[in-house]
């Protein structure tokens, strides 16, 4: 299905966090949280190639479980601070050391365990079909920035027109915010751009429910939840 393309399906994921201690390789309805990431790319159509990316020989030891191959990037990547756009870079230049090079890479990441295959081969389907930088997954915002305020001299000043706090809510227009589930973009693409939001960007909207990012205990709280419900 690839057309003999390279398609890589990459997935940072370090052995810090903050919010939740080790958070990429914490059970989620009796499954390692990258798991899920994994296995999903596993049965794309497209993908034929699935890399973690991480300094951590735990979550090196899972995704090789579950059928990823391994990268291993150094400690400066792997800090509170490393920039995710290097970590791709370092990535890149390890598999072209080792003669592969992707035509088409997708970035997956951990913290989103409920993004599925099919919406992955989307996203794909997508790049490769239409002229785009990339493709990038996004769910409709839930309080419309319409009505936002910031602050100027101890006064709450709109962020946009006044007029809009006139408007009804289903009356403005919709706006949405990258979920972290899904980005897709070429390695030429991505260096070009410095990151994956270049000039023609292509949305693949998600619902709410799929593009729970798992980020605090409330968002793992919701995650079993659904997957629960599901089973």
């Amino acid at each position: 299905m690839t057309g003999g393309r390279n398609i890589l399906a990459l997935i940072p994921a370090r052995g810090g966090s903050k919010g939740i201690p080790r958070k990429n390789i914490r059970l989620l309805c009796g499954k390692p949280l990258i798991s899920y990431s994994i296995v999903e790319a596993l049965k794309s159509r497209y993908i034929n190639k699935v890399v973690v990316s991480t300094e951590d020989e735990e979550i090196a030891r899972v995704s090789k479980k579950y059928g990823s191959e391994i990268i291993h990037r150094p400690e400066e990547l792997a800090t509170d601070t490393a920039d995710s756009d290097d970590v791709i870079t370092h990535a890149i230049k390890v598999l072209g050391e080792g003669h592969y090079t992707p035509d088409v890479m997708v970035l997956l990441q951990p913290t989103s365990p409920l993004r599925n295959a099919k919406e992955i081969d989307t996203a794909i389907d997508i790049f490769l079909h239409q002229d785009c930088d990339s493709v990038v997954s996004v769910s409709e915002t839930p309080h419309s920035p319409y009505w936002s305020f910031t602050l100027e001299k101890s006064f709450l000043k709109p962020l946009f027109d006044e007029k809009y706090f006139h408007t009804r809510r289903q009356d403005l227009p919709p706006t949405y915010i990258p979920n972290g589930a899904i980005y897709v973009s070429t390695p030429e693409k991505f260096v070009e751009n410095k990151g994956f939001y270049g000039k023609k960007i292509i949305p693949l909207i998600m619902s709410s429910l799929t593009s729970i990012d798992i980020d605090t205990e409330f968002d793992f709280l919701m995650a079993e939840t659904i997957l629960n419900h599901r089973n």
